[in-house]
């Protein structure tokens, strides 16, 4: 039986069906991430996208569910040259297309992904279809093409405050974790460093928000357009004022931005992998990171009075990071809880404990 991905641009390539069965349309991206597919799965800031790995064999070590970043995966569809129908690793709790059939990604296997993402690459991200029949394809191309990526942060967000962990004497610091759809390691670093957590829907209000008195904001990662959030941002706009340390990760790094007043713009490819090279400009060291995100922080759109771009990506010069002069508050666009990727920037947790102790010490 043959499956095929139709892209917008009427390309159609073939291959074999894995995972579920049906039609889905999605938005086509690629990941160079090497390791970690079980944690590309489950990251929720995939939410209405086709992902594709450039790495040419996918499932080696078998589905590790206790590894995942969420709940289930939100992605639309998956893409690999070769899928490994044994995987092997001591700590196998089953196989990949076990996996996708359980949690219903249809999938696509024996697709020439060097080609895919060398036309992503040099087109732009683009719609796409995962299907078993080519019928009727010019009413399929109007779909695709008509398919938009929409409430991203509303389908991957929990629904009502959870407390993670207690205050107690290794847990002296309580920050109130945005969700926006957040990978489960960010709450995990947290608590390693010293931090009670409880995380709240996307829609928590700054008043709702400073009731559970929190010594720290932190705001996650997550899906979609960031301009979007257009509620989210204005309840931004008053938590700043409360001036309490405040750490953004990846669309929370492009929230707290439009909330000072800067812009983002959609990225032609994205990045997305274990292997981004940024800039720190102020100490000029480079460190290799793991990124997932389509859009960016215009850096010109940085008011200098306000903040400071701190990292820039080392290939394309575009924002990795700022630091606020106003407030508290630091922002990256790639993730130093680095789940899968390299650890490079875990430090970024402890400059985060660091403002929360400093704050502390001036009351």
């Amino acid at each position: 039986m043959e499956r095929y991905l139709i892209l917008k641009d009427g390309t159609v390539f073939t291959g074999t069906p894995v995972g579920a069965d049906g039609t889905v349309i999605g938005e086509a991206v690629f990941t160079t991430a090497m390791g970690g597919y079980l944690l590309t799965l489950t990251d929720p800031s995939y939410y209405g996208q086709i992902i594709a790995h450039t790495f040419p064999m996918i499932g080696n070590y078998g589905a590790i569910e206790t590894d995942s970043e969420s709940d289930k995966p939100a992605l639309k569809g998956y893409v690999v040259r070769e899928l490994c129908d044994v995987g092997s690793n001591f700590r196998k709790e089953g196989e990949l297309n076990d996996f996708l059939k359980k949690y219903n990604v249809v999938g696509i296997a024996g697709v020439d992904t060097r080609a895919l993402t060398r036309k992503i690459r040099d087109i732009g991200v683009m719609n796409a279809m995962i299907t078993d029949d080519l019928k009727d394809l010019p009413g399929k191309l109007a779909a695709i093409r008509k398919f938009k990526v929409k409430s991203a942060v509303e389908q991957t967000s929990c629904s009502a405050p959870i407390e993670l962990n207690p205050i107690d004497e290794k847990h002296k610091y309580r920050v109130v974790l945005f969700d926006f759809g957040a990978k489960r390691n960010i709450e995990r670093m947290l608590i390693k460093y010293g931090c009670s957590v409880v995380r709240v829907p996307y829609n928590t209000t700054a008043e709702q928000a400073m009731a559970f008195k929190p010594d720290g904001i932190m705001l996650s990662n997550g899906g979609g357009d960031p301009a979007d959030n257009v509620g989210v941002i204005e309840q931004l706009k008053k938590l700043n004022s409360y001036k309490i340390p405040t750490f953004g990760i990846c669309l929370g790094h492009q929230l707290l931005a439009l909330s000072y007043g800067a812009v983002t713009s959609k990225l032609k490819y994205g990045h997305r992998g274990a292997n981004q090279p940024v800039k720190d400009l102020v100490t000029g060291r480079t460190y290799i990171t793991s990124q997932n995100h389509g859009y960016a922080v215009k850096a010109s759109s940085v008011d200098p009075e306000i903040a400071s771009v701190r990292f820039i990506n080392a290939n394309d010069k575009t924002v990795e990071g700022i630091d606020y002069k106003c407030a508290p508050a630091f922002s990256v666009q790639f993730h130093p809880e680095a789940c899968g990727g390299p650890k490079d920037t875990e430090f970024m947790f402890e400059r985060f404990v660091k403002l929360m102790e400093d704050n502390h010490a001036e009351r």
